[in-house]
């Protein structure tokens, strides 16, 4: 029977033979759902934990052959579980992770249709035998993650189901849907997203730098709804509804961040003062839908300033102690957007911080070139890798990645 390590190095091999395609694809724009593993049928992976427990993600069957769906299946000694079938898209957004639920899991993400606007995140238990542990549903996409390197680890994702079709507005309309993190608690899904107002901060900066003060004072002219009996010209009514939705992700970013009072009046001054109410009462029955009413409870805590840091296992270092220990992080996806450099080199080096979810923290280039491909290095915030692992427990680290040039 192999032992952890050799089924960890036989994850990589796997991966690692589809590393090449991967990196010639592109990476998604601002405004697309990040890459999936199975996209209508195409795309697979398999993972086997030390468990014992495996995971696989591919192409649906149906009479013995392949269909343009894809489905997800957890398998350990005889047993063979479909967790997901039939699915227009199917991803592993983390394995082998401890989010907080007592024992390590794999999370599926899963959208049914095409015209679905949201996910559903599964989170199963790489433990035999293995069992579905809970279902988060309203997300346009899920993403784990140690955020602040503190050794808690988080659960990102936008509420669309929430705001989807919001007066009208559908999310294609939104730049920044309203932002919601999740952190189990002793096994209770929390909502943390007050711990985390810095970012939304950031958000509503950019923003507000995209609204127009004259384009403000024409929506705040309205009726609000921009519906009959203002008669408005195409291009008109497509400069007020942009500004009407950035209102509301002003609103809903102060609002999801634990600042209810900040949201009413931001809400207050650049809403029409006959709507306010109306849309306020709107706002919050909207909430009630989404992602919010699946929660256990809610934190009231801040932004609590810096945080204790884990320790980074050092995988670029042959004098690491212990290095024996631990099994280097392996990637599950990664994209990264084609090049126009002109190099020497056949493929360019990466120093990337991986933390205990397998997402990437942070990445600079190494070795002697030292290139300015910023296009690259934010593509490796999409990135997403099977933790290190020091025995069987995960372990932030740092790696390094040789990403080729070959298109």
């Amino acid at each position: 029977m192999e032992s952890a390590l050799e089924a960890m190095a036989n994850i990589s091999v796997r991966i690692l033979a589809w590393l090449a395609f991967l990196c010639l694809a592109s990476s998604p724009s601002h405004a697309q759902i990040p890459d999936v593993l199975c996209n209508e049928g195409s795309g697979s992976f398999e993972a086997a934990f030390h468990t014992g427990v495996k995971v696989r993600v591919g192409a649906a069957k149906k009479g013995g052959l392949a269909t343009r769906l894809c489905e997800a299946a957890v398998s350990w000694d005889q047993q063979n579980e479909l967790v997901a079938t039939d699915a227009f898209q199917l991803d592993v957004d983390a394995f082998g992770v401890d989010l907080g639920v007592g024992v390590p899991v794999v999370a599926f993400q899963v959208k049914k249709s095409r015209p679905d606007c949201c996910m559903a995140y599964q989170i199963h238990s790489l433990q035999k035998p293995s069992r579905l542990l809970r279902t988060i549903t309203g997300g346009d996409f899920f993403s784990a993650a140690d955020t602040d390197l503190d050794g808690r680890v988080e659960i990102w994702s936008h509420d669309a189901a929430a705001v989807d079709g919001f007066e009208t507005l559908v999310l294609g309309e939104l730049d920044a849907p309203p932002t919601i993190v999740l952190r189990f608690e002793q096994s209770r899904l929390i909502d943390v997203s007050s711990e985390f107002q810095t970012y939304f901060d950031s958000e509503i900066a950019k923003i507000r730098e995209k609204i127009g003060q004259l384009d403000l004072l024409d929506f705040k002219s309205s009726n609000g709804a921009l519906t009959p009996p203002t008669a408005f010209s195409a291009e008109q009514l497509h400069r007020l509804r942009r500004v009407k939705a950035r209102v509301l992700e002003i609103v809903w970013s102060y609002l999801y961040s634990g600042r209810e009072q900040e949201a009413w009046r931001s809400l207050a001054e650049m809403w029409p003062a006959a709507d306010v109410e109306r849309v306020r009462v709107a706002i919050l029955d909207g909430r009630t839908h989404g992602i919010r009413a699946q929660v256990d409870g809610v934190s009231t805590v801040g932004p609590n300033g810096k945080k204790k840091r884990v320790a980074l296992f050092d995988a670029t270092s042959s004098s690491q102690p212990n290095k024996s220990e631990i099994t280097s992080s392996r990637p599950i996806q990664l994209r990264r957007p084609p090049t126009s450099l002109t190099l020497p080199e056949s493929e360019l080096l990466l120093d990337l911080v991986i933390d205990s979810a397998g997402k990437v923290r942070s990445a600079e280039p190494s070795g002697k070139t030292k290139w300015p491909d910023a296009d690259l290095l934010g593509a490796t915030a999409g990135w997403k890798f099977i933790p290190a692992f020091k025995g069987n427990r995960p372990v932030a680290s740092r790696s390094r990645l040789a990403v080729s040039l070959a298109r």
